[in-house]
């Protein structure tokens, strides 16, 4: 490619009150030749992150009319992966209130042809979904049995049926890491409770090996 692609923070909004908090970091992707692309995801990043802003302040003015009440709102981004051929972006909101909770979006790039990977796209079908799922909840058992301080909401007995983690989404969060392995991500609550945070699981590239494309990406 022409120049080095580089994330950096565009944009910052920042709030310190006694009873409101907020720092929110704006990512910007630079130095791609497709800039139709760039320009797409940076004002994907934008947009995400003055909603997240717009909506911090007008609850911060309701709850100062109220005279009560603690909420903080935070943002950020880490780059998961940045070789010859990968760039993979994280960015996280996090939300405070009684509670806190957080929600994880990754952006995967193939910057040799300057596209943007989606999970379906590294896959010749969608029987993905099943072998992905299968060895996730394999490593969900195996964790909860050698350590007893992890919980999956498996099918247990003890799981209310509808919160059982049964498969993931057909686009679930993914990233790339730096060894080549495709790494499935959860968000904060959506099949463990909040202490667990956002789990991740690395997926053995002998379980994909006869339902990926190529072995471009994946290795």
């Amino acid at each position: 490619i022409g120049g080095i692609v580089k994330v950096l923070t565009f944009r910052e909004y920042t709030v310190k009150e006694d009873r409101f908090d907020a720092e929110i970091k704006v990512p910007e992707i630079q130095g791609m030749d497709n800039k139709d692309l760039e320009n797409s995801i940076n004002a994907k990043y934008l947009e995400e992150n003055k909603k997240l802003y717009e909506e911090f302040m007008s609850d911060m003015k309701e709850l100062k009319q109220q005279d009560g009440g603690y909420i903080g709102a935070y943002s950020g981004y880490e780059v998961k992966t940045d070789n010859d051929t990968i760039l993979s972006v994280c960015r996280w909101e996090t939300k405070t209130a009684a509670d806190s909770f957080t929600v994880l979006k990754y952006d995967t790039i193939d910057k040799k042809r300057q596209i943007l990977l989606t999970l379906p796209s590294l896959f010749k079908d969608n029987s993905y979904v099943d072998i992905i799922s299968e060895n996730i909840i394999d490593q969900m058992q195996k964790q909860i049995k050698t350590d007893e301080g992890k919980i999956y909401w498996l099918d247990d007995g003890v799981t209310m049926p509808e919160d059982v983690f049964k498969e993931i989404d057909g686009n679930q969060n993914f990233y790339i890491n730096q060894d080549g392995k495709l790494v499935i991500s959860f968000d904060q609550f959506e099949v463990a409770p909040g202490y667990m945070g956002t789990p991740e699981f690395i997926i053995p590239t002998d379980v994909l090996s006869d339902v990926l494309v190529s072995n471009e990406y994946i290795k």
